[in-house]
């Protein structure tokens, strides 16, 4: 029996992404800085942000046009590098 293959993505979409990392009073700003890097043009109507319940962590959503596999690959890899970065999502 053969894995079902994942669905192919059309780029280029409307991509949205889950940055997970300690809160930190700049870590939105932070987030927000790396990803313009590889899809500019995000508006702050395009940002969520929610905290943990402790306040220890923070959550950034952010919605991006995404235009092929590579800008996804380098974007989730500069933004794990950073050290800052739990989980991307």
């Amino acid at each position: 029996m053969t894995e079902p293959k994942a669905p192919k993505i059309e780029f280029p979409c409307d991509y949205v992404i889950k940055v997970i990392g300690n809160a930190a009073p700049d870590f939105t700003e932070f987030v927000v800085e790396v990803v313009e890097q590889h899809a500019p043009g995000i508006s702050e109507t395009d940002i969520t942000v929610t905290d943990s319940s402790k306040g220890r962590f923070s959550s950034v959503q952010l919605k991006i046009v995404a235009t092929g596999e590579r800008q996804l690959k380098a974007l989730f890899e500069d933004l794990k590098a950073s050290g800052r970065v739990h989980m991307v999502l």
